[in-house]
């Protein structure tokens, strides 16, 4: 499960800041993108394949539910290829989303409330993750873009925590993902680390 992410922008995220800059620029000022904790249905930055290129742009966090209650925000990557909601999206229209770590919540015994933890790739400022996107007719009759991101089982640590976790790309594998390679070479990410850092 991926309920939440962060986009910061501050001075020690450079590259976040540099695609949220890009977007920016191309919204010139018609829509506010989302930056620092993103919630499902903010507009937040992605990065989508135009011919062969990585490009930043803006889309709405969740897939619209058929009847009208809600959005789903998650596709399970084992199941996608087979749930009518996402099997075309993954075969041709995949994209990432670029964070700077993803939240979860853990439940402590004898507690009250849970304790929120910020889940990041040790070393790196920058965290990426797969997605699906799709159109809908937005508003104005125009094509909406909207994204969901794909989850697998959790490792190491994260799995105290819960059981799904986001498929985690590499930056030498955007393109490749993009491209449409085998999913299956996306998920095998038991040596995957990952820091988990308590936040208030």
């Amino acid at each position: 499960m991926c309920g939440r992410y962060v986009a910061y922008t501050d001075q020690d995220y450079t590259e976040m800041a540099n695609i949220v800059s890009e977007i920016q620029q191309k919204l010139a000022g018609t829509e506010t993108l989302k930056t620092g904790e993103i919630i499902p249905t903010d507009l937040a930055p992605v990065l989508v394949s135009r011919e062969g290129i990585p490009m930043a742009e803006p889309m709405r966090w969740g897939f619209r539910r058929w009847d009208d209650g809600g959005v789903v925000i998650n596709a399970r990557a084992e199941t996608a290829a087979r749930k009518q909601m996402f099997r075309a999206s993954l075969f041709t229209r995949r994209l990432v989303v670029p964070s700077t770590g993803f939240l979860e919540w853990r439940r402590t015994d004898g507690r009250r409330g849970k304790e929120k933890y910020w889940i990041r790739r040790p070393g790196e400022n920058m965290l990426y993750m797969a997605g699906l996107y799709r159109y809908y007719d937005g508003p104005d009759g125009a094509p909406e873009p909207r994204f969901v991101i794909l989850t697998t089982g959790a490792n190491g640590e994260l799995a105290g925590i819960h059981d799904r976790m986001p498929v985690i790309l590499d930056a030498n594998e955007l393109k490749a993902w993009l491209d449409g390679n085998d999913i299956g070479s996306f998920l095998s990410r038991d040596g995957l680390e990952l820091t988990l850092q308590r936040v208030s």
